[in-house]
């Protein structure tokens, strides 16, 4: 038993810092985009459209990457992904460090964001496996709340060193992480599938079947919102204090840093709260109903103080801190074979709903004569509709045995 408790611990370790350094890179690269271009010799609209350009690969980089590493995993197994992933980013954040062009930057930013793709969801898998049912969900809890935070390390560093160094101290963190490699054992259930040589990481597998296409896209349309109010609310946020009246200038550094803070929190009380509840879905329905108050508050609240504006994003991180139950909500959806592809294309595909929803926000502004209140409002509503939507017909999955195959 002894013996067991390590190994846990060794992968809730792993995964969860895998993770911390996976959000850091994420967002590393949208805090110092501008001083990284600005050296690169670009300036005013140069620095724009090359950023948006960078912004769109890495982006690329993560859907391919999730559909490999996905399938990867349920193939060859989590751990394979767990470190391949790791060493993958960490590397490219390495090299971000030593670029001069915005070509090699472009090279890299798709390499990091093909390796970013597969670390979440093959630790996820892994700790929601090896752990007892009942308790997998403080697992998931640790590793997400430990992984976020990771955004609030990159605000902080990118404030006390520059952009280089930065990258070179992203990809030290994650090459130190496969030291832990001697640590951390393989899943059971991998294990037994690989045995019998099941027919694992069928990816297409999801779209043959429509009950089973259906139950895969309500776990992407219910994390959209979250990325809704990162992408779009708390990225724009200075473009929105302008219009808002915010007394001050909005910094989207800071925004992030207090949007990502309030994540931290959100997801150590949805993670405790659906143990307390033995419930996902309810907790879901909650922060969601949460996330009604706090974007309403966003649009509604004009000529308040800096303060004031950076506490509203705050709590607006807090309202999406969902995170770790849909995370584990999409893992205990789906039998063994195929539980690793999942897991790791459904935050994704939830990171890549950005560019749709950018498109969409770009529509309803120019619809409604350039208006970015009206325009947020519009894609907030789409956003949240959708994702009640979905919730409605999931599965509730607390201590649900996850030792099953898919048909």
């Amino acid at each position: 038993m002894e013996n067991k408790t390590k190994l846990l611990s060794a992968a809730v370790l792993v995964a969860s810092l895998g993770y911390f350094v996976d959000i850091y890179d994420l967002l590393l690269f949208s805090i110092v985009r501008v001083p990284s271009l600005r050296s690169l010799g670009l300036t005013g609209q140069g620095i724009t459209e090359n950023g948006i350009f960078l912004l769109n690969v890495q982006m690329i980089g993560l859907l391919a990457g999730g559909i490999f590493w996905g399938v990867l995993g349920d193939k060859k197994g989590r751990l394979s992904v767990l470190f391949g992933s790791i060493f993958l980013y960490s590397i490219a954040n390495i090299a971000n460090g030593f670029v001069h062009s915005v070509d090699s930057y472009a090279v890299w930013r798709f390499i990091a964001g093909f390796g970013l793709a597969g670390e979440l969801g093959a630790g996820i898998t892994l700790v929601a496996e090896i752990m007892p049912k009942a308790k997998r969900g403080y697992a998931t809890t640790i590793v997400a709340t430990v992984g976020v935070s990771g955004a609030v390390a990159a605000f902080f560093i990118a404030r006390c060193f520059d952009w280089r160094t930065s990258f070179f101290i992203g990809g030290g963190l994650g090459l130190s992480l496969l030291l832990l490699r001697v640590g951390v054992a393989e899943s059971g259930m991998f294990g037994k599938v690989r045995e019998d040589h099941t027919r694992r990481g069928d990816f297409f597998s999801l779209f043959t079947n429509k009950a089973r296409f259906f139950k895969y896209l309500r776990c992407i349309i219910i994390g959209v919102p979250l990325w809704f109010v990162v992408g779009i609310l708390i990225t724009l946020s200075p473009e929105f204090g302008k219009v808002l009246g915010i007394h001050g200038a909005v910094d989207a550094g800071v925004a992030v840093a207090c949007c990502y803070g309030g994540l931290v929190l959100g997801d150590i009380v949805s993670g405790i709260l659906s143990q307390y509840l033995k419930s996902r879905i309810k907790v879901v329905y909650a922060y969601l109903f949460l996330s009604i108050v706090f974007i309403s508050a966003y649009f509604l609240l004009h000529d308040i103080s800096l303060f004031a504006f950076y506490t509203v994003c705050l709590l607006l991180g807090f309202s999406v801190g969902y995170w770790v139950i849909f995370m584990t909500i999409a893992t205990e959806q789906f039998g063994t074979n195929i539980r690793a592809t999942v897991t790791t294309t459904v935050p994704n595909f939830v990171r890549g709903s950005v560019v749709p929803l950018s498109f969409l926000f770009q529509y309803f502004k120019n619809l409604f004569h350039d208006s970015l209140i009206y325009a947020g409002i519009a894609v907030a509503v789409l956003c949240l509709g959708f994702a009640f939507r979905a919730l409605r017909k999931m599965q509730e999955t607390f201590s649900k045995d996850l030792d099953y195959l898919e048909d």
